[in-house]
């Protein structure tokens, strides 16, 4: 029972899942990002409360292992596999009723060949043509949608279920930005309308991610795709001050808290050094507090200098050096509000009396919240509140 845990707020997940109901249209598709283990939330969670949620039925991983662990747990709905995967995994595709995101005459076939010696009768394994409008990674381009839509059409054993692209920079705020994503949304439509002049269903379509959702409510199409707002953050310059500012109303909770507790006080002299390296040095003679938790828990290195965590409703700040198991934090000498074994607060909602979140861990590092919340290891255990 160790005491660095993430505590997950349940009721927060809840109220953000019900903002995005909020914010569709009641005929729009949801499919929930339950990838990386939902951000570092526990997939299996987030998809069950989900689907309890305004009966949302779609979720998206990022691989086949993902989607297994969801079939083996109880979740029946629709799952796609937004990256993709090697012919080794095409029947486990198959075997535990995953849809593929695919593109490319080559991989098209391949899958097709697979799905052929894999089913004995009739059945189609449906599949999602990928389309890339400027994203840069997976899909095919507009122009090609037509003909690997035909490709998809032609085999015996795949169906075309729909078609997805995916913004990447709708949750910019410049006209830059803005712009390109309005013409990334333009590219997709010609995508849909050259798949139905072949005389094909393109099926269900979607573009819209969290910025998207949020501020494109045009680009919804039939699915949006949340992500991280299903979390309780906002995507980069999306945020909650911006969209008041465009007379849009959205508002998230965050939904995980990362705690730990004391387990040692140590007075240190004026001029110890602290961790390795002895890149902090006390100005004066103070008592340092002893953590159990660090950078193989996904308290990242460089969030020391800069870092204060929560202890009893007060800020203090890690010093030195980040280790992979501990970190440190001065309290100041003969502290009576902090006492060995207290609750110690890396981030969270105000529900669990931190003070800061992950956004702002996400400052410090010079990163995103995204990579703050899904670098947390399982060596955290997570607990359900």
């Amino acid at each position: 029972m160790r005491c660095t845990k993430a505590v997950i707020y349940s009721e927060n997940l809840r109220y953000n899942l019900q903002q995005i109901r909020n914010h569709v249209r009641p005929q729009t598709e949801i499919c929930v990002a339950v990838k990386a283990d939902s951000y570092g939330h526990n997939a299996v969670l987030t998809a069950k409360l989900a689907r309890e949620t305004g009966g949302i039925n779609w979720f998206a991983v990022a691989t086949v292992d993902e989607g297994i662990e969801l079939r083996e747990n109880g979740i029946t709905e629709n799952i796609v596999v937004l990256s993709l995967c090697v012919p080794e995994e095409f029947p486990s595709l198959f075997k535990y009723n995953l849809i593929q995101f695919c593109f490319g005459k080559e991989y098209i076939r391949d899958l097709s060949q697979t799905a052929d010696s894999y089913f004995s009768d009739g059945k189609r394994q449906d599949v999602f043509l990928a389309v890339d409008t400027g994203m840069g990674r997976i899909g095919c381009y507009p122009e090609e949608a037509g003909d690997e839509a035909v490709l998809i059409s032609n085999s015996s054993h795949l169906n075309l279920k729909g078609m997805a692209t995916h913004f990447c920079v709708s949750d910019g705020t410049s006209f830059e930005s803005q712009t390109f994503t309005y013409e990334q949304y333009q590219r997709f439509c010609k995508a849909v309308e050259n798949v139905r002049q072949r005389g094909i269903d393109p099926g269900i379509c979607s573009c819209g991610n969290s910025a998207a959702i949020m501020n494109n409510p045009e680009m919804h199409f039939d699915m949006v795709r949340p992500g991280i707002i299903t979390y309780g953050y906002y995507p980069d310059q999306i945020t909650k001050e911006y969209l008041h500012s465009v007379h849009k109303d959205f508002d998230l909770k965050p939904v995980l808290a990362l705690e730990t507790k004391v387990v040692a006080i140590r007075h240190f002299p004026k001029g110890k050094s602290v961790s390795y390296g002895r890149t902090y040095f006390c100005d004066e003679d103070t008592d340092i507090a002893v953590l159990p938790i660090g950078y193989a828990d996904g308290l990242l290195r460089r969030f020391s200098p800069g870092l204060e965590v929560t202890i009893n409703g007060k800020k203090y700040p890690v010093c030195g050096r980040i280790c992979m198991d501990q970190c440190m934090v001065n309290i100041g000498k003969n502290n009576l509000d902090v006492k060995l074994f207290d609750k110690v607060l890396i981030f969270g909602p105000k529900e669990s009396g931190a003070l800061t979140t992950a956004d702002d861990l996400a400052k410090i590092g010079n990163t995103i919240s995204y990579e703050v919340l899904t670098s947390l290891s399982k060596r955290v255990r997570r607990e359900v509140l």
